[in-house]
């Protein structure tokens, strides 16, 4: 086997971060048919399909734009924020393609923009839609005062738009949710026309620089599995696990003895190393983490595992050891979020849930 397929087949086996602490790594060669790790089998169905496909932009502000949304609501590792105000899982920015001729007429500058979302996928349901543009842009010899008029989404042509809210660093946003979606149906394409006016002295070699252009951002609820918001779990009334030990014989007695080395170990693994960077902007690598090392032969409550587990250790330790003692495995996960270009050179965030690793358990 050619080493540089080993080795990226290595990066996407899945981690076996289930099984018991001390089982022997597979001998290279023998690897098993087995699935990839749940966010690479995610992203891969996104991947580029041919050589030729290109990534889109790798700068300009829609790009800047959304590095600091995603810098906002995630770290550097891809784990979201607490507090983060998204309100969802998905934010899709498209990107608008013009038609016309020439957009300078003296001081204005007028540009239809067509903005097509056929193709959205069933599963991702449209929340919120917002038009992101720059009001106002300095020049050398004044300013470029700019707005947004509504050209044809089922409503009369000539409506100006209002911005709603001015997030950061200049940028206003409207709301162009009523005019995405009729009913229960959402249209085709939305076309708006970009107008701005050059206001200052004339003359100077800035007049005639084009202003950039507006995009669309879509706030989607992804329904898809792994994505859906996780469902409260309904809350049991069950014997902890402290209470139960009271009822074991001589379950205490090595409670303060035997110290567990059962903990998260790391396993990065680099988009670069995948040939992937090109089009995951970020986070810059993947570290799902996972659970190693050897459960105590008694376990304690502040192991967080559950009844059964500790049934049986006990089981194994005082009455039968052919019954296997319990795995180090996670107890707890944690969300990742992902900031990529799409094939047709859209923006995509997207969270996935339970992705990373965050504390371990024996079961």
């Amino acid at each position: 086997m050619a080493l540089p397929y080993l080795f990226t087949s290595l990066l996407l086996l899945v981690v076996p971060f289930y099984r018991a602490a001390n089982q022997s790594p597979l001998p290279a060669g023998s690897l098993p048919a087995v699935p990839t790790l749940p966010l690479l089998q995610a992203l891969q169905t996104r991947a580029p399909g041919s050589p030729g496909w290109r990534a889109g932009p790798s700068s300009g502000q829609p790009l800047r734009y959304m590095l600091n949304l995603y810098r906002r609501a995630a770290d550097r590792e891809g784990r979201p924020r607490r507090g983060r105000s998204l309100g969802t899982n998905t934010i899709r920015l498209v990107q608008a393609s013009s038609h016309g001729g020439q957009p300078w007429a003296g001081r204005w500058y007028m540009q239809p923009l067509i903005y097509r979302l056929e193709g959205q996928p069933e599963a991702e349901h449209l929340l919120r839609a917002t038009v992101v543009y720059l009001p106002s842009l300095p020049l050398a010899r004044g300013r470029l005062l700019c707005a947004l008029e509504l050209v044809a989404a089922g409503k009369a042509p000539g409506v100006l738009l209002s911005p709603a809210a001015h997030p950061r660093r200049g940028w206003a946003e409207v709301d162009v949710t009523p005019y995405l979606v009729l009913g229960n149906s959402s249209v085709g394409s939305l076309v708006l026309q970009h107008v701005c006016v050059r206001a200052g002295r004339a003359g100077g070699h800035d007049a005639t620089v084009p202003p950039s252009r507006p995009f669309l951002l879509l706030y989607l609820n992804d329904t898809q599995a792994g994505l859906a918001p996780p469902a409260a779990e309904p809350h049991r009334h069950r014997r902890d696990t402290g209470t139960l030990a009271h009822d074991l014989p001589n379950y205490l007695r090595e409670q303060g003895g035997e110290k567990s080395d059962c903990s998260l170990r790391p396993f990065p693994v680099s988009f670069a190393q995948l040939g992937w960077d090109h089009w995951i902007i970020a986070p810059h690598r993947y570290n799902p983490r996972y659970c190693k090392g050897a459960c105590p032969h008694l376990l304690r409550y502040d192991y967080h595992a559950p009844n059964h587990a500790v049934v049986q250790s006990f089981v194994h330790q005082l009455v039968d050891a052919n019954v296997p003692r319990p795995s180090c495995v996670p107890y707890r996960y944690s969300p990742i979020s992902v900031l990529m270009i799409e094939r047709n050179g859209g923006i995509l965030y997207k969270e996935y849930e339970n992705m990373i690793a965050e504390s371990c358990t024996c079961r």
